[in-house]
């Protein structure tokens, strides 16, 4: 049976760039070894960060003064590194759902932190709108999507103060306007790569500006200085990113990857809202092209296990909804296929056909 991957990440990638990454790991270039058990400081090694940095770079048009480090660690890390080189007395969080809050409880160890506006009263279903950036805060943050309650920001927002985004789910999904930004993150595993490396762009002129002392390994720095090679690198993921932006970039680029997004999302929610079964649980102006979070309407909420057992007789891997929302989730990064949203979709109406 055909399996279509909605996992939330680790998430779906490429067939070929699966196959490129696993060839690799037998015989890296003809060298004989593993990519697993060369040296990162091998030649050959090398020209796979540069080939990674400069897609980075192409794909989203970045201007100049800005660096690309592969660094490890995920996501969270970056909650205590974002506060770590940028906070010197105040910042500003936007609070979206768990991933933005667990970067907001970071930032507090190192100075005041603002909740500048919050839809946790409404379990994340929006995103809130119209709220006050303290002009005297170092920085911005906001994550741009959340893949656990499924809305997200398509769009670069206009910030008073320098703005430093977690785009962990959706980065190289659609175009953006780094020159916006101070720093942008994003652990690979959602959108980018396996598990295990993190893509940090950071605005080179905004370093080195705090009075305290940061640790070697968690000073941006040290990293833009090395060229992600202060210390050993986490080799194959960093293969898997840059083979996986080739796929980005052969395919039409961050343009065409939103396009694809839109189509995918436009299909997915237009069943959602024709299946009496079935209803979205963001609000509308807000929904997640990446991660698609939807429920069964109250009267057939009885049949919830049953429509999970049966999309996944039919090859639907990763469907199930987080425990902050239940329900369903479809994940529809970069990689994912029409013919895996269409499937989702019979499926859907298949069960409805049923009951």
């Amino acid at each position: 049976m055909k399996k279509y991957n909605f996992n939330a990440g680790p998430s779906m990638l490429p067939r070929e760039v699966i196959e490129a990454t696993a060839d690799a790991c037998l015989d890296f270039e003809g060298s004989g070894l593993s990519l697993m058990e060369i040296s990162h400081r091998a030649k050959n090694f090398q020209p796979v960060v540069d080939k990674a940095v400069e897609l980075v770079k192409e794909l989203l048009d970045l201007p100049a003064g800005y660096s690309v480090v592969f660094l490890a660690g995920g996501a969270s890390t970056e909650f205590c590194r974002v506060p770590y080189n940028f906070l010197e007395k105040k910042a500003a969080y936007l609070n979206t759902g768990t991933w933005a809050k667990k970067a907001m409880k970071e930032a507090k160890l190192f100075g005041e932190v603002v909740e500048v506006a919050s839809s946790a009263e409404d379990n994340y279903t929006y995103i809130p709108k119209n709220f006050t950036i303290p002009a005297d805060a170092d920085y911005l943050h906001i994550t741009t999507n959340n893949t656990i309650f499924g809305t997200e920001m398509r769009y670069d927002l206009d910030s008073p103060v320098p703005l430093i985004a977690d785009m962990s789910s959706d980065i190289f999904s659609r175009p953006v306007d780094v020159s916006k930004y101070n720093c942008i993150y994003a652990g690979a595993q959602k959108n980018v790569s396996m598990a295990g490396v993190n893509i940090v762009i950071v605005k080179d002129e905004a370093l080195n500006k705090v009075s305290r002392q940061i640790p070697t390994m968690l000073d941006y720095m040290t990293h833009v200085k090395n060229g992600s090679m202060f210390n050993t690198p986490p080799v194959v993921p960093i293969y898997c990113a840059m083979k996986n932006l080739e796929w980005v970039k052969k395919n039409g680029g961050v343009e065409a990857m939103a396009q694809r997004a839109k189509e995918r999302a436009d299909m997915l929610y237009t069943e959602i809202e024709r299946n009496k079964l079935f209803r979205g649980t963001a609000k509308a102006e807000d929904r997640s092209y990446m991660n698609i979070c939807f429920v069964m309407n109250d009267e057939y909420k009885e049949l919830e296990a049953d429509f999970l057992q049966f999309a996944t007789e039919r090859g639907m891997v990763g469907i199930k909804g987080h425990r902050s929302v239940g329900g369903f989730r479809a994940s529809c990064y970069n990689a994912q296929t029409i013919e895996g949203v269409q499937a989702l979709i019979q499926s859907m109406k298949d069960f409805e056909a049923q009951h």
